[in-house]
C-alpha cells in the first residue's frame, strides 16, 4: 500500500536536546522515540529563521526567507507565495489545520486585486491555503475563538478564559496569580489537563483523522507548547526539579565589550535579563521539561488512533519544531539569534514504505533543512515537485537507504528591524538582516549595517562561547564562508512564474514568434 496520508506534527520552541532520544538524561518521551524507532530520526536539523513566523513561512512554503519575504512575525507572506496548501490543492487534496500556523493575511496584497471580502478564495489566502479544523496561536488571547468557546462550554466562566484559567496559576494559599510572571510556572495552571491547549489541539485532530475513514488527508498538526507562557496544568508543571534539566550553557566571553555589540543588546533585552537571573532558570526549565512531557502523552493518543485504524501503513508522519529556546544559554532567553539551540531542532520522519524498512531506527547526521518538508510530501504523494519554487530537498531517498550527493551547510537568517536592539544602537528603521552559513567546522554569520562578522569554531568550540569573527588569524576563513554564502545567495529561486519546463519551451524561441533580429 503507497502513501496515502500525511501527518505533519511542528512543536513551537521545542529544543533538538529536549528528547530522550536526543540524549536529554532526565526527559522521558516515550512516544516520540517510538516515532524515531519507526523512522528515521535526523538529528542535525536546521531551521531557516530562528523566530516563528518566518520559519514557518519557510516551513509552508519549501522557500528560503530571502526568498519568501516573510521576514519577522507579523510581516505577512506575499499573496503571490505558493504554499503546501497550494501544491494539494492542485491535485484535488487539502491541508488541514489543527493548531498553530503563525499565518498573517497580506491585506495590503488581497485589496490590491480586490479579494479582502469573504469568499472561499479569500477565505483560503487568508490562511496560507490551510482548511481550518482548529486554529489556535496561543500567544495571545483569542476571546471569539472555537478554543475560547469550548472552554466557556466546559465550565469555565470568563469572557477570557485563556488568560484567565490557561495560563493563569494557583498557588498554595488559593490566589490567582499571572501566568505571563515566568516566577509563576512552578504553579499548576488553573485548567484542567484535559482542557489544557496540547490536550484540545490533539483532541481535534484524533477527531478529524477518524471522520476520515478511507478518504486519503493530509494533517498538519501544530502545537502551541512548550512556547511561552511556560504554564503547564497538574501534574506536568512539578513532573521535574532543577537538578533534572540540562546545565545552563554560558561563558562569561560572551559579555562585557569584547562581545560583539548586536549579541550585547540583545543580552539587554527584558527576556534575556530575566533569563540571566538563576532563580528564573530553575523556574523555567523544569516546566519547559513538563510541558514536553505533557505533549509527548499526548502524542501517543495520536498513535493509539493511528494503530486502531491501520493508519501507520499509509502514513507518512513528520515530527519536528518551528525554532529553540534559549532558556539562559548565552545569557539569552526568548530565540532569535543563530546559536545550535535556537536553529538546530528535532526531524523525525516515519515513511511506512517497504523501501523504508531498512533505516528504521537509523540516526541519520546528515544535514536537512526546515524547507525539506514540503518536496518530501509532494514527493511522498506523488505530486510535481514544483522545482522552480521550492528550495529544499526530498528526505526519500534518505528515509529508503539511498545515498546521494547531499548538501554539506545549512542557512538561516534573520531580520532584527523589530526589536529594541536596533533602536539602542542608534539605528534608524529599515534593512537591517543577518545571514548564517553553518558547516561541520564553521559558524559563520553577516549582519548589515557595518557591524563585523561572527565566527564559531564548532570542532574546537561545540557549545559557540569564543567569537572568532575579529580574529585576524582567521580572515581566510571567514572569506571562504562569505564566498559560501554569496553562493548560496545566488542560487535563491527568484523566477518563480514560470516553470522550468515553461524555461526550456521559451528558450531561444524568438523566430517562431515572428522576431527575426540578428540576421544579415
Amino acid at each position: 500500500m503507497g502513501i496515502r496520508n500525511v501527518l505533519y506534527i511542528m512543536c513551537d520552541q521545542l529544543r533538538w536536546d529536549h528528547l530522550g532520544c536526543n540524549g536529554h538524561p532526565f526527559l522521558r518521551t516515550p512516544n516520540i522515540d517510538a516515532l524515531a524507532a519507526r523512522g528515521v530520526n535526523f538529528t542535525r536539523a536546521f531551521v531557516q529563521s530562528g523566530i516563528c513566523g518566518p520559519s514557518r513561512m519557510s516551513a509552508y512554503t519549501g522557500r528560503y526567507v530571502s526568498s519568501h519575504g516573510a521576514t519577522h512575525n507579523r510581516v505577512p507572506l506575499s499573496i503571490g507565495e505558493v504554499t503546501l496548501g497550494w501544491h494539494l490543492r492542485q491535485s484535488g487534496r487539502t491541508l488541514a489545520l489543527a493548531g498553530k500556523t503563525h499565518m498573517l493575511p497580506d491585506a495590503h496584497g488581497m485589496k490590491r486585486l480586490l479579494l479582502d471580502g469573504q469568499d472561499e478564495l479569500a477565505v483560503l489566502l487568508r490562511e496560507g491555503w490551510f482548511t481550518l479544523v482548529d486554529r489556535h496561536d496561543g500567544h495571545h488571547a483569542e476571546t471569539d475563538s472555537a478554543y475560547a468557546d469550548w472552554l466557556r462550554a466546559q465550565g469555565y466562566d470568563s469572557k477570557d478564559p485563556w488568560t484567565d484559567y490557561v495560563i493563569a496559576v494557583t498557588d498554595e494559599a488559593g490566589n490567582t496569580l499571572n501566568g505571563w510572571k515566568m516566577r509563576n510556572a512552578r504553579l499548576p495552571a488553573r485548567v484542567r489537563e484535559e482542557h489544557s491547549e496540547t490536550a484540545y489541539t490533539t483532541d481535534r485532530a484524533i477527531g478529524f483523522i477518524e471522520a476520515q475513514g478511507e478518504t486519503p488527508w493530509v494533517l498538519h498538526l501544530s502545537y502551541v507548547k512548550p512556547h511561552w507562557p511556560y504554564i503547564a496544568p497538574a501534574p506536568w508543571h512539578a513532573m521535574f526539579s532543577p537538578e533534572q534539566c540540562l546545565p545552563v550553557a554560558r561563558h562569561p566571553a560572551e559579555r562585557g565589550n569584547a562581545a560583539h555589540p548586536i549579541l550585547r543588546e540583545f543580552q539587554n533585552e527584558e527576556v534575556a535579563q530575566a533569563f540571566q537571573n538563576d532563580a528564573c532558570i530553575a523556574t523555567v526549565r523544569p516546566a519547559y521539561q513538563g510541558l514536553i512531557a505533557q505533549l509527548d502523552h499526548h502524542l501517543g493518543r495520536v498513535w493509539a488512533t493511528l494503530e486502531r485504524l491501520g493508519r501507520w501503513q499509509d502514513t507518512l508522519v513528520v515530527f519536528t519544531s518551528d525554532h529553540g529556546d534559549y532558556l539562559g544559554d548565552h545569557w539569552l532567553g526568548e530565540k532569535e539569534l543563530f546559536h545550535d539551540c535556537i536553529q538546530r531542532v528535532p526531524m523525525i520522519v516515519s515513511d511506512p514504505s517497504p523501501e523504508a524498512d531498512a533505516t528504521r531506527g537509523r540516526v541519520e547526521e546528515r544535514f536537512v533543512e526546515a524547507i525539506d518538508v514540503v518536496p518530501t510530501i509532494l514527493d511522498a504523494l506523488g505530486l510535481d515537485a514544483a522545482e522552480h519554487l521550492v528550495e529544499g530537498r526530498s528526505l526519500l531517498p534518505l528515509t529508503r537507504g539511498a545515498a546521494p550527493a547531499w548538501r554539506d551547510a545549512v542557512f538561516s537568517e534573520l531580520d532584527w528591524t523589530f526589536r529594541g536592539a536596533r533602536r539602542r544602537l542608534g539605528l534608524p528603521t529599515g534593512q537591517h538582516h543577518a545571514w548564517m552559513v553553518r558547516t561541520d567546522r564553521w559558524k559563520y554569520v553577516h549582519w548589515t549595517d557595518g557591524f563585523r562578522p561572527m565566527l564559531f569554531d564548532l570542532a574546537a568550540d561545540p557549545q559557540e562561547f569564543h567569537d572568532l569573527g575579529a580574529d585576524p588569524a582567521l580572515e581566510g576563513v571567514r572569506e571562504a564562508m562569505r564566498e559560501r554564502l554569496l553562493a548560496w545567495f545566488t542560487g535563491l529561486k527568484r523566477r518563480t512564474t514560470l516553470t522550468w519546463a515553461e524555461a526550456e519551451f521559451r528558450t531561444d524561441r524568438h523566430k517562431a514568434a515572428g522576431v527575426f533580429y540578428g540576421e544579415w
